[in-house]
């Protein structure tokens, strides 16, 4: 159904904000291929299943590639749940098909079974510092934590560390309740160089597809970890 026909004014006045006046405020702007990765990344924190299946095919037309897209869908596992990540990656699949995209994708994994939870603790290392050497001792979701969500998804090639941690932000921005772990987050991503600065850039071209509640909370976490982040 095209929105454009049936709601008119609704569509002139969202597109307007959302393409237009979020896009091009100064000082937020960032490169189109960023602001897509971060788009998608937060349609999947907040469920937004219709909108991501109308934005991917732009986001594939300024350079997010199907490969960036899949890492996006499958690193979402960790943070949203099989269960709500599993819609997205049937629409990219339909998306990608239609567009001649032959699957599956080139192979990303670095890790394996045996190494995986190694793997995990340094990517925890690199994003968090050296006191997350031992956290995975305090318990199995600890372990679990390292091995599978660091060793299986932030080792994979497709995405580099600063962006990993950057959709990280966007998923757990958009599903909202998770600030403990939001503003653990933007310190993450400010310790792999991704600023205070840039982070409320990423805020403010999420917030027209995630809302203001979600985009203040975020706010506050970002100003919360660069005041423990010297």
């Amino acid at each position: 159904m095209d929105l454009h026909q049936t709601d008119p004014e609704f569509m002139e006045r969202f597109e307007y904000f959302a393409l237009e006046e979020a896009v091009n405020e100064e000082g937020q702007q960032l490169p189109d291929q960023t602001r897509y990765l971060a788009i998608l990344a937060a349609l999947i924190g907040c469920q937004g299943v219709d909108a991501f299946q109308e934005i991917l095919p732009q986001a594939l037309d300024v350079g997010v590639t199907a490969v960036m897209a899949k890492e996006i869908i499958y690193q979402a596992t960790d943070y949203v749940g099989y269960g709500r990540m599993r819609p997205f990656l049937t629409i990219a699949n339909e998306i990608f098909m239609t567009e001649g995209v032959s699957l599956p994708l080139p192979g990303q994994a670095t890790s394996t079974l045996e190494n995986r939870l190694e793997k995990g603790i340094q990517a925890q290392v690199d994003i968090f510092g050296e006191h997350m050497k031992e956290a995975w001792k305090k318990g199995h979701i600890n372990r679990w934590l390292a091995a599978n969500c660091f060793g299986d998804y932030y080792t994979r090639t497709g995405l580099d560390l600063a962006q990993q941690e950057m959709i990280t932000f966007c998923f757990l921005a958009a599903q909202g309740g998770c600030e403990s772990q939001l503003t653990a987050h933007a310190m993450g991503n400010m310790n792999l160089g991704n600023s205070e600065e840039f982070l409320i850039k990423v805020i403010s071209q999420c917030l027209p597809y995630i809302g203001y509640p979600r985009s203040l909370n975020a706010i506050a976490c970002v100003y919360k970890a660069a005041e423990n982040n010297p």
